[in-house]
């Protein structure tokens, strides 16, 4: 499997990780997770491997039922595309956001949304297997503030040491 393509599959797996299980919200809690529906499309370079590649990514942000708001992504780098789509949930019990995802590349994963003021932070750190079975330790961190959403990835292979890194700004 070549480096960007598992770079690109990560990448999706930081979106992934804005999905939830169904709860009860807090009116202000929905309201904030709601002002985030709409489209968005952002653009990074992956910066780590051979040469620094562009790549594009596309994410549409819909009302969901249960208090919730989905996700559907789709990003692109040379000629590899991914997908992802998952739920953004405010727990009402936990009084804490939860986020989950599936991909097309075959990862999964599940993160804990923070607040402060009118940001909220998802945060997710672990070590996988990619496709090829090296372990790959995975960082990512997605910010959802004001009118913006950023993405931010750290890739590491852990057989070789590599590292790749990329900070994804989205906007409407």
């Amino acid at each position: 499997m070549n480096i960007s393509k598992t770079f690109l599959a990560i990448v999706m797996v930081g979106f992934s990780l804005l999905a939830a299980s169904p709860a009860q919200s807090g009116t202000r809690e929905q309201a904030l997770l709601n002002s985030y529906v709409g489209n968005w499309r952002g653009e990074s370079v992956l910066v780590g491997s051979d040469k620094p590649d562009p790549f594009r990514c596309r994410l549409s942000v819909t009302k969901g039922r249960d208090a919730k708001i989905n996700y559907s992504g789709r990003c692109s780098l040379i000629t590899t595309n991914l997908a992802v789509n998952g739920t953004i949930a405010y727990i009402e019990e936990s009084r804490r956001y939860e986020g989950a995802m599936s991909t097309n590349a075959g990862f999964t994963g599940l993160a804990i949304g923070q607040q402060r003021g009118n940001t909220i932070r998802f945060d997710l750190k672990e070590s996988k297997k990619d496709r090829g079975g090296s372990d790959v330790r995975i960082g990512a961190e997605i910010l959802l503030v004001g009118d913006s959403i950023t993405v931010l990835f750290e890739v590491e292979f852990n057989d070789s040491g590599h590292v790749m890194t990329a900070d994804v700004p989205f906007s409407r």
